[in-house]
């Protein structure tokens, strides 16, 4: 019997980090990739795929997808092709008619040597989709490196050698505010069983009210000068 595949209702659908206290974050930046979908086609490489969670959403636009990743990875490997991405891939040049990269650059000690290497990849004419934390806690560590601004996310793109470079705000004051939040009161679930079932409940009530009155203020006040994170896109001449 073949397998049922299961098409995702967004590209974080099957996240494994998505969860009550910060679907708001996963959402805009979902909203920001579905903007984009047009750039993602023919073979898509994912590099520091992790998990694979966006594979599935991926190939309702690709004919193929690869994921790459490090075999020191904190996550369960699944990846397709192992390798640093702080050094040169063994990947050949114009492979990919498209490169997607979510939530990995901070944690690369040589962010320049990956947009290098993602470039060198890219078929003439192939495009980079990628997206990065700003405003976040430091997460995985001792592995993270770096926080980038718009402008310093335009310098290293185009230093690579990438052209049509657009960067845009995953989320505005609000939405960052409130997620940094609901992270900071998971710390209060703990104590015996049912005091922490008790607890869990009142928050996830709480985190539910705070996130859908985020997503109303960021539209209307939004200050995007203090966003969670940035989305990427641009392409290979």
């Amino acid at each position: 019997m073949a397998e049922r595949t299961v098409v995702p209702k967004g590209p974080s659908e099957f996240h494994p980090n998505r969860s009550s206290e910060n679907w708001l974050l996963y959402d805009c930046g979902d909203k920001a990739l579905v903007r984009l979908c047009d750039r993602i086609k023919g073979v898509v490489y994912d590099l520091g795929c992790g998990e694979m969670p966006y594979r599935g959403w991926v190939l309702q636009f690709a004919d193929s997808y690869v994921g790459v990743d490090w075999s020191h990875s904190l996550h369960d490997l699944k990846a397709d092709v192992l390798a640093d991405l702080n050094a040169q891939l063994p990947i050949e040049d114009g492979v990919a008619d498209t490169v997607i990269s979510f939530s990995v650059l901070e944690h690369l000690r040589e962010p320049e040597m990956m947009l290098t290497e993602a470039h060198r990849l890219l078929k003439p004419g192939g495009s980079i989709v990628l997206q990065v934390p700003f405003m976040w806690w430091v997460h995985e560590a001792p592995h993270d490196y770096f926080r980038f601004t718009r402008y310093g996310l335009e310098y290293l793109f185009r230093k690579a050698g990438f052209v049509e470079i657009e960067v845009s705000a995953n989320t505005g004051f609000w939405a960052m505010w409130v997620s940094k939040f609901n992270y900071q009161t998971t710390r209060l679930i703990r104590g015996p069983r049912i005091m922490r079932f008790g607890i869990a409940a009142i928050l996830r009530l709480v985190w539910t009210i705070d996130q859908i009155v985020a997503r109303w203020l960021d539209r209307y006040w939004r200050c995007e000068e203090e966003t969670q994170g940035y989305t990427v896109s641009a392409r290979r001449s």
